[in-house]
């Protein structure tokens, strides 16, 4: 992206790095699982190999009578098996094979026969940690024959350093896999994992920097189904849902200043049609007279509208002005100023039972009703009706408003209770739904479409008990 920030995490702490040092590890750390007791059993196959040598070395004395070879050949057989002593145990027979002088004081004895695998890499690691050049005494049974028994005395350091130079070998060949391994794993994880989540943070840095330019939007990979792929798509989706958001509100900012503006001046117009309407009312006319009222109403309502309309969303915007009022007194209000067609093709039922009375903002209220009136009335396009009824339940008020108009489209049903995107017909804004929705959350109710098919649409308003 041309505007992403290009500041990343130092080398050391991006998470490239991070891959290739735990692949090294946790690489190293198997192949020291491995070594340890790969290392053990290195020595006792060491030491297994050494009794077999010694036992052959004292069989080779079974041919000579009595069992004694000269000193000459007892040298020869000790040097060929590297030990200071042999002893063969068989069940009728013993052999010792010795070198001149006393033997060498033994430092540790190993009883192969007896030992497990834990004991094995304990010995061997006492092994690898002994430098004072041991001797040690080793016994076991020989491979070929289960019932003889081979006792060997030996120097332990030409043990360990076989050991050394097998650890060193293990040392070299574990931390050459874990640089392959790592290495190929980099490059995979760089080119799978890393560089796309580079793309979606680079994206989002630059979304944030200029979330109305087109060009800050990644732009998904439509091959990848992993969880990358969902994350591009979803963060494309969301950008551009947060885009088309800004933008909205950027419009309605901009319309708010211009009603505000259309707003004052109307307020003039008004108050000299409310000039005008005073002076209808001393006129003798009975047709005048019966219609003055509701007209001047109509304008008392506008001008109190325009200064609501000021006021809103300053701090000192008051709450609903409460008060019991018959609902269908404002419902007989609102079916005379929907704007029904003078030929009576579209019929305006009130079913609220009398005597029935709410708790609200008269005026308020009024708003919501009209609003939703008027959208029934542009609804059905050539005859019908719009009936509102009413009931009570244990917090509050339920008030239906139905018609039976062809039903929302599903565009409008998506963006119900949007501004400009919720409107079922062509040209219109959809602020009736919008208003509706505040008003009724204002007095802690709520509106919802609770039918829109073939046969209508229903809407549901609810108004809470104050005293629930």
């Amino acid at each position: 992206m041309k505007t992403a920030s290009k500041n990343g995490p130092p080398l050391t702490r991006s998470l490239s790095a991070q891959v290739l040092m735990l692949t090294v590890a946790f690489v190293m750390l198997a192949e020291i699982l491995i070594y340890v007791p790969s290392v053990a059993r290195f020595r006792l196959n060491n030491l297994e190999q050494r009794i077999e040598e010694a036992h052959l070395a004292a069989m080779s004395l079974l041919s000579i009578p009595n069992f004694v070879a000269s000193p000459e050949f007892e040298r020869e057989l000790l040097a060929a098996v590297s030990a200071h002593g042999v002893v063969l145990k068989q069940p009728q027979t013993r052999i010792l094979i010795q070198a001149d002088g006393m033997p060498p004081s033994v430092a540790a004895s190993y009883d192969l026969r007896q030992r497990n695998m834990l004991m094995l890499i304990a010995d061997a690691f006492e092994t690898l940690f002994a430098t004072d050049g041991r001797v040690i005494r080793v016994i076991d049974d020989a491979t070929m024959r289960a019932d003889t028994e081979v006792e060997i005395i030996m120097d332990e350091a030409p043990l360990r350093a076989a050991m050394l130079t097998y650890s060193w070998n293990i040392l070299t060949l574990s931390f050459a896999i874990a640089l392959i391994t790592a290495g190929l794993l980099f490059l995979v994880l760089q080119g799978r994992l890393v560089r796309p989540i580079r793309r979606i943070t680079e994206s989002m840095t630059a979304f944030r920097q200029a979330p109305e330019e087109p060009s800050s939007s990644i732009d998904p990979s439509t091959k990848r189904s992993d969880e990358i792929g969902v994350a591009q798509r979803e963060l494309a989706e969301m950008q551009e849902q947060l885009r088309q958001s800004l933008k909205q509100k950027t419009r309605l900012a901009e319309l708010g200043a211009a009603v505000s503006k259309v707003n004052h001046d109307l307020r003039n117009i008004l108050a000299t049609a409310q000039l005008v309407s005073d002076r209808l009312t001393l006129s003798d006319d009975p047709d005048v007279r019966r219609v003055t009222p509701r007209l001047i109403d109509a304008i008392d309502r506008a001008i109190n509208l325009c200064r609501r309309t000021l006021r809103y969303g300053s701090a000192d915007e008051p709450p609903p002005d409460l008060a019991s009022f018959p609902l269908g007194d404002l419902v007989d209000e609102v079916g005379a100023s929907v704007g029904l067609p003078t030929g009576g093709e579209i019929v305006w039922r009130n079913r609220i039972t009398n005597g029935m009375e709410i708790t609200a903002d008269r005026d308020q209220m009024f708003r919501v009703l009209l609003n939703l009136g008027r959208n029934a009335v542009q609804a059905i396009s050539e005859s019908g009706e719009i009936r509102v009824q009413a009931a009570r339940t244990d917090t509050g008020v339920s008030i239906d408003i139905q018609d039976t108009g062809p039903g929302l489209p599903p565009v409008a049903r998506e963006h119900l209770f949007e501004a400009f995107t919720g409107s079922a017909r062509s040209g219109g804004t959809g602020l009736g739904l919008v208003i509706a929705r505040d008003v009724m959350r204002a007095h802690g109710g709520d509106i919802k479409l609770v039918q829109s098919d073939a046969s209508g649409t229903v809407f549901r308003l609810f108004l809470p008990d104050p005293q629930a």
